[in-house]
């Protein structure tokens, strides 16, 4: 019985060194590359300007100072989608414009030490809109953007790559300067994405 016993003991302490061990491989590592392939950026209206709907794609390096706290710098780009838009006292199908948007972020992530790993997001960057005459915008205009949120990453068992689920509140300054379409009025916008997450450096 007693020997069962040492035997038993020793089965689940040689199962869970291994699982220690697992979980330790698939940790984030130092630097991390996200190819972020797919996504959507939905834009409210405002005073001046109709809600909309843009494709969104991109990429983002980190750098992870500890298994908590990291800096991310990513660049993303929106292609516009023919949609029905209210703008210009009316109903029309245009393409919403075209963007590209560059942020530093700052990302603190729980240290579950498994394969999930939510975190909390913020911070700033840029965002150039590009020209669409049919829309009003008649050049390209730069504004500075504030930016919010989480979402989780999934490593698997080998550590080497996962995926990540993003959503992002943003905020897109006003500009007295802009084309009523697009940059006026302060805008909010809800974006999220998918992405594959590469281990660069473990």
């Amino acid at each position: 019985m007693t020997r069962g016993i040492a035997i038993l003991l020793a089965g689940w302490s040689i199962i869970g060194a291994g699982q220690a061990l697992a979980q330790e491989s698939i940790t984030p590592g130092t630097v991390e590359v996200t190819l972020i392939p797919g996504g959507g950026t939905f834009y409210t209206s405002s005073n001046n300007g109709p809600s909309f709907r843009s494709y969104t794609l991109g990429g983002a390096l980190t750098y992870n100072i500890n298994r908590v706290v990291g800096v991310e710098g990513e660049v993303g780009g929106t292609l516009g989608l023919s949609q029905d838009l209210q703008f210009g006292g009316g109903n029309a199908t245009r393409m919403s414009p075209s963007q590209l948007s560059y942020t530093g972020n700052m990302v603190v992530s729980a240290p579950t030490r498994s394969p999930l790993v939510p975190y909390v997001t913020g911070g700033v960057g840029g965002l150039t809109t590009f020209e669409r005459a049919e829309l009003g915008i008649n050049s390209t205009e730069t504004f500075l953007t504030g930016n919010v949120g989480g979402g989780v990453k999934w490593y698997a068992p080998s550590g080497i790559w996962g995926l990540r689920g993003d959503y992002r509140f943003t905020a897109v300054r006003a500009n007295d300067g802009a084309p009523a379409f697009f940059g006026i009025d302060t805008r909010y916008g809800h974006r999220v994405y998918g992405g594959v997450v590469i281990n660069v450096v473990r």
